[in-house]
C-alpha cells in the first residue's frame, strides 16, 4: 500500500507518572450486556421478539445483572420488547433492565412510559462529544454540545423524581459522552462533571458515566491513559461508576477493556462473541475466561459455552470464527506434531503427578471447564506427528500403543491424511 501521509496520527494523552502498568486484575468488572440493543442494531436480521425473549434468558442464566435491552423511543418494534419484558414478567427481581436514548425531549418522554412496570431501571442517555462530530454532524462548540448533555440530564432527573413517587421505581442514570474516543479529555471530564452535578450524583447514589470507545482509534495503552486520566481528574470520583464500551475496529477491544480495568474502570459493557457494528464491540467471553484462568472469579458462567453459542448463532443468525477464542470450533485443536507431543505429554503429567493445577503445554484452559471435549484437541494432517496419532488412538478407543509403534503407526496415519 502507497502512503500518502492523509491520515491524522492519534494525539497521545499527557499523563506523568501513570499507575496501570502496575496493576493486576484481581476481581470481576460489573458487567453490562448491549446485546439486545448495540448488538441486534449491527444484524443484517434483526432478532424478533421471540428471539429477543431467548436471548434475555440465556444471558440472565450467564448471570448478567444488568441488560441494556434496546432503544424503546427509536422504533415501535424496539419499545414492544421491552413491554413483552415487562408485562410477561421475564425479568427478575435481581436484573436491572438498561435503556438507551438520546439526549432530546421527545425520546426522553417516550422512554419513561416503555419502562413502566419495571422495578430496576437504568436510563442511558448520550449525546456525540467528539471533534469531528462536533464540525461535521452538529456544528456546535463545547458549550453547545454540554447544554445538550445539561438539557437532557435536567429533564430525566425530573421525570424519575416523578416516576419514584409514583410506583417506587429503582432507576439509575447512565451517561455517555458518545465517542469519547475521539474527544478532547479535558473536555470529557467537563462534560461528565456538568451532567453529575446536574444529577445530583453522590456515593450513595452514583451515575455511571460510560467512556466509549465508540470508534477505536488507537493502541490500548492509549486508551487506558484516557481511562486513568480520566479518573485521576474527574471532581467527585466515588460519585461515578466508571464504564467502558469498547469497539473492535483496531482488532484490540478485548485488550482495550482489560487494561481500562488496570486504569480504574468498574464496569464493562460488550456483547457474547463480540457482535456489533462494523468490526464489533467487545467480546465479553474472552474477557471473563481470560480473567477465570487467572483465577479471578469472572462472576459469569459460561461453562456451557457450546449451548450459548448455539443460541447465539440461532438467534443471531451470525457464526461463530472456528478460531474465536474459547468458542471456537478449533480453539482446542492442535495439527502441528510438536504440539500434539507436548499436549500429550502434559494430560500424561497431570495424570501421573496428581497436581492440582492445570499445566498442559499450549492449552490455557482446561477445555473440560467449559465442556469442550478432550477427543478434538488433537487433529491429524500432514503436517502432524507420531504423538498425535497416538493420542488419539489412546483417547477415542483406549489402546495404549507402545512408544516404539509411535513412529511406523504415525507414518501411515499421516499418509492417509
Amino acid at each position: 500500500m502507497q502512503q500518502e501521509k492523509k491520515y491524522i496520527p492519534f494525539e497521545q494523552i499527557k499523563i506523568t507518572d501513570r499507575q496501570w502498568p502496575d496493576k493486576t486484575i484481581t476481581k470481576a468488572p460489573v458487567w453490562c450486556s448491549v446485546d439486545l440493543r448495540d448488538g441486534n442494531q449491527a444484524l443484517v436480521t434483526p432478532m424478533g421478539i421471540p428471539e429477543k425473549i431467548r436471548f434475555f434468558h440465556t444471558l440472565v442464566d450467564c448471570g448478567f445483572k444488568e441488560i441494556e435491552v434496546g432503544f424503546p423511543s427509536a422504533s415501535e418494534t424496539e419499545y414492544e420488547i421491552l413491554r413483552t419484558l415487562i408485562e410477561g414478567g421475564h425479568i427478575p427481581d435481581d436484573v436491572t433492565v438498561q435503556v438507551l436514548v438520546q439526549a432530546r425531549e421527545e425520546l426522553i418522554r417516550k422512554t419513561f412510559e416503555a419502562v413502566r412496570g419495571a422495578k430496576n431501571v437504568v436510563i442511558h442517555f448520550y449525546n456525540s462529544t467528539s471533534t469531528l462530530q462536533r464540525k461535521i454532524v452538529f456544528g456546535k462548540d463545547m458549550d453547545g454540545i454540554t447544554d445538550i448533555a445539561v438539557q437532557g440530564a435536567r429533564l430525566i432527573r425530573q421525570l424519575t423524581e416523578e416516576e419514584v413517587a409514583r410506583s417506587g421505581m429503582n432507576i439509575r442514570y447512565e451517561y455517555s459522552p458518545e465517542s469519547f474516543s475521539g474527544t478532547e479529555i479535558d473536555f470529557s471530564v467537563a462534560i461528565c462533571e456538568a451532567v453529575m452535578q446536574e444529577m445530583g450524583s453522590s456515593k450513595e447514589n452514583p451515575i455511571i458515566l460510560n467512556l466509549p470507545s465508540t470508534v477505536e482509534m488507537c493502541t490500548p495503552n492509549t486508551y487506558a491513559d484516557q481511562i486513568e486520566y480520566f479518573c485521576r481528574h474527574i471532581k467527585n470520583r466515588e460519585a461515578a461508576i466508571v464504564s467502558v464500551h469498547p469497539h473492535n475496529d483496531r482488532g484490540t477491544g478485548v485488550a482495550c477493556a482489560e487494561l481500562a480495568l488496570l486504569a480504574g474502570a468498574d464496569r464493562i459493557e460488550g456483547t457474547l462473541f463480540g457482535n456489533g457494528e462494523r468490526t464489533g464491540n467487545l467480546d465479553i467471553v474472552t474477557v471473563a475466561l481470560n480473567m477465570f484462568t487467572q483465577n479471578v472469579d469472572p462472576e459469569l458462567d459460561f461453562s456451557h459455552i457450546l449451548d450459548i453459542k448455539k443460541v447465539y448463532e440461532e438467534c443471531t443468525r451470525m457464526h461463530v470464527p472456528e478460531r474465536q477464542p474459547y468458542a471456537g470450533e478449533l480453539a482446542f485443536t492442535a495439527f502441528s506434531g510438536s504440539h500434539q507431543d507436548a499436549i500429550r505429554k502434559g494430560y500424561e503429567y497431570m495424570k501421573n503427578s496428581g497436581t492440582e493445577y492445570w499445566e498442559v503445554p499450549y492449552l490455557p484452559i482446561n477445555p473440560a471447564d467449559i465442556h469442550r471435549e478432550y477427543e478434538p484437541v488433537i487433529r491429524i494432517n500432514s503436517q502432524s506427528g507420531k504423538g498425535g496419532a497416538a493420542f488419539v488412538l489412546q483417547h477415542t478407543v483406549g489402546y495404549n500403543l507402545p512408544k516404539e509403534m509411535h513412529p511406523e503407526f504415525g507414518n501411515i496415519v499421516k499418509a492417509a491424511a
